[in-house]
């Protein structure tokens, strides 16, 4: 921020030195509890991750950059489907922002980026899910047009 004036937001593809600031921001996170920590005893296997993400041509991983410092991430990723007579959806995953920065309109832009990304991947809807803890998050997605539709499941392998 200079003068007063709040530096503008780029979007990005995620380059492999984002890595650090990218882990940062969800070591950062209270809810998520991955364990996420950037070191060198974890760093290979942040790098390796990166790699086939950045490689694979349906997974696509996103910083959103405010005067030259990482101040948030997503992934997106393209999921090919036979319903819906072979519609193609897109999912928003990993999204942070810095906890310092939320409710600037970050997010709001990170997600605008998504819809515009998956439009152009010809996808019929972005979905994504979010942990039942984070009441913040429900809201602001249903602002910007998302709506319930579906209870998710996981089960650790």
């Amino acid at each position: 921020m200079s003068g007063g004036v709040v530096d503008p937001v780029l979007i990005r593809r995620a380059v492999e030195s984002d890595l650090p600031a990218i882990i940062g921001l969800h070591a950062a996170d209270g809810i998520g509890g991955h364990g996420d920590a950037w070191r060198e005893d974890t760093a290979p296997r942040y790098r390796a991750a990166f790699t086939a993400l950045a490689d694979h041509p349906d997974h696509r991983v996103y910083v959103a950059e405010q005067g030259g410092r990482v101040v948030g991430t997503f992934i997106l990723s393209r999921l090919l489907g036979l319903t819906g007579q072979g519609q193609t959806h897109a999912e928003l995953r990993s999204v942070q922002v810095d906890h310092t920065l939320r409710s600037q309109g970050i997010g709001a832009q990170m997600v605008a980026f998504a819809e515009q990304e998956a439009r152009a991947w010809g996808a019929a809807n972005l979905q994504l899910t979010s942990n039942l803890k984070r009441l913040d998050a429900h809201r602001f997605y249903e602002k910007l047009g998302f709506a319930k539709s579906h209870a998710g499941f996981k089960k650790g392998l």
